[in-house]
């Protein structure tokens, strides 16, 4: 097979130190947007600064939102000067886009070929100049990505020309631009949108969704809306700085004005209208898309922030990816070895090794239709596959609609033992037995994980001196309360929150007192560290309604060790 060339997404002239990760980041969660220090406590670069690096690395991972991270540093001038992939990415490469196209500031983004990338690699420091990629013993020619290597309809080429306007021709260029990039050939059609880039996490959020929404940007398909900052719905918080609540309602604003339906969720599938098997839409929020991939069989790539809202604003998507049938077959196969007894805490620990051991690859699960994991279960696999990989789906064998699409042919086999699972555990209980924090809802809590909790607060209240917080969509919330489960849960000490979730809390709403915090969530697990500053334990919704009484986590080893 031909190499690919040595692509430039995004030309400049430019120097730099290099700085190489063995594995992919998720600027989301892992970088300080504010300094552009990795704050990811489990990745290798953790503590170091990209800002001015030429920093290589295979892919991008994690959150969509990480297109927004590469947005707020480009404006404060804190990113990369470029950015070097070995593999397809979008996240970080979009936000170099828009950093480029609306606000005229440029980081350059590569995509080399592996000898090309791993010689890179081996060097202290590089430049771009003249279309070239000059390092000692490298002078490769780059060749430039456009819109000219895609075979675009007539009314592709229409938006692009402005008929409908300068938002959508800019959305079309940004398009063209990311599927040139990925190697697509053509864009196809999308029936839905879902978008991710409404949480305010930084000013860039904002300074982009105010400048479409002033261009005029409408959306074009049914869409709905992430998470936001501010709960709009069930308890509005008073105590929030005024400058950040009203960035936070404007954000979530002007997304409206642009046409989007207000549903306020990270978890959408959860809405009544669910994407059908095989269907092609166009969302973002990475658990939504895998779980959207895997557990549904609908067709989404993991598109990046503002992407979303060009795909909302003109149904059409780059054909490449899992949008088609040959890049939704796994390539590593993974056996899981489940104890002879456990709780479900173990799935969120199976999605995030399975993560781990395929960082960019679609992987199949063996081992696991005999336990029949549930709707719920299944969404903590995805949400924490999520944090660990680049992939936008995983396949289970006897569970998930596609499993039995066949391997690629030099797929690799590998294992989840107990003593991984194990292992991965410790990794993601990193504070004291003690807890003041109990969270639970990333993603959004469902009403059945709602109906559990309350079942295991029966009889009990939450500890003095302990908060217990759920957040949730407001659908769900809707549904919660007419069954009487929020007054139940409320007289217990708990507290409800929708339309915010835990990647999206700040102080005061996340308890200022909080020294460690306790959830069953493998996601948070893996980003509180970096979100928070707080130490973080991990276990099963069992084990958080123990420390939720008690103030304590009940043992310092998972059921199948006890």
């Amino acid at each position: 097979m031909t190499a690919p060339p040595a692509r430039m997404i995004l030309p400049a002239d430019l120097a730099g130190d290099i700085l190489v990760s063995a594995e992919g980041l998720s600027f989301w969660g892992g970088v300080d947007p504010e300094t552009g220090v990795v704050i990811d406590a489990h990745h290798p670069l953790h503590g170091q600064s990209l800002a001015g690096k030429i920093v290589l690395m295979p892919t991008s991972r994690g959150s969509c939102s990480g297109s927004g991270v590469l947005l707020e540093l480009a404006l404060n001038g804190h990113a990369p000067t470029a950015l070097v992939f070995r593999e397809a990415e979008e996240i970080l490469t979009l936000g170099a886009l828009i950093a480029h196209r609306m606000f005229h500031k440029t980081i350059g983004i590569l995509r080399l070929p592996p000898a090309a990338y791993d010689q890179l690699a081996a060097q202290p420091s590089a430049r771009i100049t003249g279309g070239r990629l000059v390092a000692p013993g490298l002078d490769l020619p780059l060749h430039r990505a456009s819109a000219t290597d895609l075979a675009l309809s007539e009314a592709d080429r229409a938006m692009l020309g402005g008929a409908k306007g300068a938002p959508v021709a800019l959305a079309m260029d940004v398009i063209a631009t990311i599927a040139t990039a990925q190697g697509a050939t053509g864009l196809r059609n999308v029936t839905r949108g879902h978008i991710d880039g409404c949480i305010y996490a930084h000013p860039a959020n904002l300074t982009f969704a105010r400048a479409m929404a002033e261009m005029g940007a409408r959306v074009a398909i049914p869409t709905t809306i992430n998470a936001v900052s501010v709960d709009r719905a069930v308890r509005p918080e008073p105590s929030l700085p005024p400058a950040f609540g009203a960035a936070a309602s404007a954000l979530a604003d002007a997304y409206v004005e642009m046409g989007a339906r207000p549903t306020f969720t990270c978890a959408p599938y959860l809405l009544e209208d669910v994407p059908r098997l095989g269907e092609d839409i166009g969302w973002s929020e990475s658990n939504a898309v895998i779980f959207a991939n895997t557990v549904l069989g609908a067709r989404t790539a993991k598109h990046p922030d503002y992407l979303d809202l060009f795909i909302a604003m003109t149904g059409r998507a780059p054909e490449t990816g899992v949008y088609l049938t040959e890049g939704r077959r796994p390539n590593v196969i993974i056996e899981v070895d489940l104890p002879a007894r456990f709780d479900d805490g173990i799935w969120p620990l199976i999605g995030w090794l399975a993560g781990r051991m395929s960082p960019e690859g679609i992987p199949l699960l063996t081992g696991l239709a005999g336990a029949a994991p549930s709707r719920d279960d299944l969404r903590a696999i995805c949400a924490a596959f999520g944090t660990t990989s680049a992939a936008p789906m995983l396949h289970i064998a006897g569970v998930t609609p596609e499993s039995t699409l066949p391997p690629l042919e030099d797929a690799q086999h590998l294992r989840i033992t107990e003593a991984d699972l194990s292992d991965a555990w410790k990794q993601l209980n990193g504070g004291p037995a003690d807890v003041n924090l109990i969270a639970l809802g990333s993603p959004h809590f469902s009403l059945e994980e709602t109906r559990a909790f309350a079942a295991l607060m029966s009889g009990g209240a939450v500890r003095a001196g302990v908060s217990v917080i759920i957040t949730l969509g407001r659908d769900v919330y809707q549904s919660v309360m007419a069954e009487g489960l929020v007054a139940a849960l409320e007289a217990t000490g708990v507290r409800f929150h929708a339309d915010l979730c835990w990647c999206s809390i700040v102080e005061p709403v996340f308890p200022p007192d909080t020294m460690v915090l306790m959830t069953n969530s493998g996601k948070y697990a893996h980003y509180a560290p970096g979100l928070s500053g707080r130490r973080v334990r991990f276990g099963s919704l069992t084990d958080c309604a123990h420390a939720a009484q008690n103030g304590h986590v009940p043992s310092d080893h998972p059921l199948w060790q006890r």
